[in-house]
């Protein structure tokens, strides 16, 4: 297939596509999956296309429909299920603690979990504390089970495509503001001989190294942009998968730009950015100039009030105000949004 501008949505339901195609006996399963909507886009026509057999929508069981996706994917049938909200996906945390993520593991290699689960995370307009939380650290802690957290349009469908493919179980973290993300020229989803590189710098720096994913890497991208016209050179570094980081390329960016910066779309206290400063800490402590931050949310629940969310979440001004102390340098902040619940004007929902 040839370049073309699509969007995040779009790049995951090619995937879905491709995986479908490359295996017949591949099903996809859960909560509104054939939905007019198609779960925002991302499983619009999979059922016309692949037939009901292979495409199916689910009761509201989240415990019983992840035991049968389990069930499934051990009796030999690789499985994508669908949660539309990470937050109602927590009915089943044994089926995926107990059974999917310790399987191959007490089998002694000899068997496979092939199940991909896709959760919606993120937040917006009056969601509240029970339908926002994301909780990608709490997964990372489990033994057995690979965390996927996507963060741009022109690789998220090889993500989830390779994600798919894999013989063990992975949860495949999306956030909804990024689902009408555009990306001109993306490459299509295709099959790869190795897999994607879960670590990435996107942008060079000598400055400061700035660590993110999921919808804070483009604030921090928006910040590296800005601070580089205030003659702050940052280096940006994307972490797609937080049990498959390439510790190498975080070591080698500090010791070079001796700051540093994580940040977390979840909670800061026991955060996967407080496990990426440790190691930050233990391997580069010497060269550090200031601290390493730690950018995320504070230690209790979102409040579903609009007015009281304005300064919950960290932002692009939140980078460019650490940066800017840790360097003793004054910047101005970017002139803040109209609404500090959207992520930008060109967002029309889903809210």
């Amino acid at each position: 297939m040839a370049d073309k501008t699509t969007s995040f949505a779009q790049q995951i339901l090619d995937a879905q596509y491709l995986a479908m195609q490359e295996d017949p006996t591949m099903i996809c399963m859960g909560l509104g999956i054939d939905d007019p909507k198609a779960i925002f886009g991302t499983t619009q026509g999979l059922q016309e296309t692949f037939g009901e057999q292979r495409v199916f929508d689910m009761p509201t069981a989240e415990n019983a429909m992840t035991g049968i996706g389990i069930g499934a994917a051990v009796a030999g049938t690789r499985v994508l299920m669908t949660h539309q909200r990470v937050d109602f996906f927590l009915l089943a945390m044994d089926q995926l603690v107990n059974n999917a993520a310790k399987w191959h593991y007490m089998f002694n290699g000899q068997m496979t979990v092939p199940l991909t689960i896709r959760l919606i995370v993120g937040r917006g307009w009056g969601q509240g504390p029970t339908h926002q939380q994301s909780l990608q650290s709490w997964f990372s802690h489990i033994p057995g089970l690979k965390v996927v957290v996507p963060s741009l349009t022109e690789n998220v469908g090889q993500l989830l495509y390779n994600a798919i493919m894999d013989n063990n179980p992975t949860i495949f973290l999306e956030h909804r503001w990024l689902h009408n993300q555009i990306a001109p020229n993306a490459t299509a989803c295709q099959p790869l001989s190795e897999a994607p590189q879960y670590t990435r710098v996107l942008r060079t720096g000598n400055d400061y190294t700035i660590i993110s994913n999921s919808y804070m890497l483009s604030e921090a991208l928006q910040a590296q942009k800005y601070l580089q016209q205030h003659n702050v050179h940052c280096e940006v570094i994307e972490i797609a998968s937080p049990t498959s980081i390439d510790w190498h390329i975080i070591y080698q960016s500090v010791s070079k730009t001796k700051r540093c910066i994580v940040t977390d779309m979840g909670h800061t206290f026991c955060s996967l950015a407080s496990e990426i400063a440790n190691k930050v800490y233990s391997h580069c402590y010497n060269a550090l100039l200031s601290p390493v931050s730690i950018i995320g949310l504070p230690n209790y629940p979102e409040p579903t009030s609009y007015g009281l969310t304005k300064e919950y979440y960290p932002d692009v001004n939140t980078i460019i105000k650490t940066v800017s102390n840790n360097c003793g340098i004054e910047i101005a902040q970017l002139k803040s949004r109209q609404h500090h619940d959207v992520p930008g004007e060109w967002f029309k929902g889903p809210f």
